[in-house]
């Protein structure tokens, strides 16, 4: 069935949604100049928008962008920070590299000694029990981990000395649900199992998980009926951004099967704003940036082909034609 063809109150609202992300930059509002923390992301999740929609240059052309990204880069950390002026972080790090790497303008654009650079910035992150900080101050999340673990691969820059002690923090993470936390003995929870499972899939390592029933089974429970969306805990409520947290995790495993995929995709349109554009948490409230990017991934895994989307790489949320750019890291037995 094509998109078209959709009953009118399932359709997918795509050149709303395109202006809707176009448009974000004009918003000067009080919480525009609040979130100057969020920018680089903010920057990622349009263009990985676009990008899984196919029509990210004719929107957002490569010059004005990369010019924007590299205005971020932090030469004091050696890294990337979310806005010009602001520290190097390992978050906004990954996603300007995500964002070079999507235009296909990273290699050329960071010179050797940039790359240098950016990599010293990483691994001096990483602390002696494998975990990684956000940057110079300290705090500890295994989102930090999978973020320096894709950000050297993309670098082509893991080793085993980094990526061992890396994954045996992250499965002390664990939990007996199957499921992971921020840290070790932290509440499971949805999004941190996308960064632990990316992790151990970046680093070859899945089959540490010996059997991952357990925790497929959690993530299946993860589905809130009758409204056919994801959670992020148990008793919570659905938000379309579990769409790509729980639905990548499972197409990792191969088990996307495991799940109502048309009731959460009916979710998922239903939180669309049918008047300006836009995807919100749940239906009927503010549409924001960040779920508009992780509703229309959380599509592309569901059936990109039906929406006409470029497939999505459930490891690294970019399109898959965009993550064979770089040689994605093997383990050499």
């Amino acid at each position: 069935m094509e998109v078209s063809d959709q009953p009118s109150e399932h359709q997918f609202l795509k050149q709303k949604h395109i202006q809707y992300v176009i448009e974000q930059d004009s918003h000067k509002s009080y919480e525009y100049w609040l979130s100057e923390h969020l920018r680089m992301n903010g920057l990622y999740w349009g263009v990985t928008a676009l990008a899984t929609m196919d029509v990210l240059e004719a929107n957002l052309p490569r010059g004005k962008v990369e010019e924007y990204v590299m205005s971020c880069w932090d030469s004091a950390s050696g890294a990337f920070g979310a806005f010009p002026k602001h520290d190097g972080h390992i978050l906004s790090t990954l996603s300007a590299l995500q964002i070079l790497l999507i235009y296909d303008v990273a290699m050329p654009t960071l010179d050797s000694e940039k790359r240098s650079q950016l990599t010293q910035f990483i691994v001096g992150l990483q602390q002696d029990d494998g975990s990684f900080q956000g940057d110079r101050f300290g705090e500890i999340d295994t989102r930090f981990s999978y973020t320096a673990l894709s950000s050297l691969s993309i670098l082509g820059e893991l080793t085993p000395e980094i990526a061992d002690p890396a994954i045996a923090f992250i499965m002390q993470c664990q939990n007996f649900d199957g499921s992971f936390g921020l840290v070790p003995g932290s509440e499971s929870h949805a999004a941190q199992v996308f960064t632990c499972i990316g992790s151990l899939a970046i680093c070859d390592l899945l089959h540490l998980l010996k059997d991952d029933t357990k925790l497929s089974n959690w993530l299946s429970e993860r589905q809130v009926l009758p409204s056919g969306g994801f959670n992020g805990r148990p008793e919570k409520l659905p938000d379309v951004c579990y769409s790509w947290w729980v639905l990548s995790s499972l197409a990792i495993f191969g088990k996307k099967h495991w799940v109502d995929l048309p009731m959460l995709e009916k979710f998922i349109l239903a939180c669309q704003d049918g008047s300006d554009g836009g995807i919100s948490d749940r239906p009927d409230n503010q549409t924001d940036i960040y779920h508009t990017c992780f509703g229309i991934a959380g599509l592309s895994l569901i059936d990109h082909r039906r929406y006409g989307f470029k497939e999505i790489d459930p490891v690294y949320c970019m399109p898959s034609e965009t993550t064979q750019h770089f040689t994605k890291w093997k383990r050499v037995s």
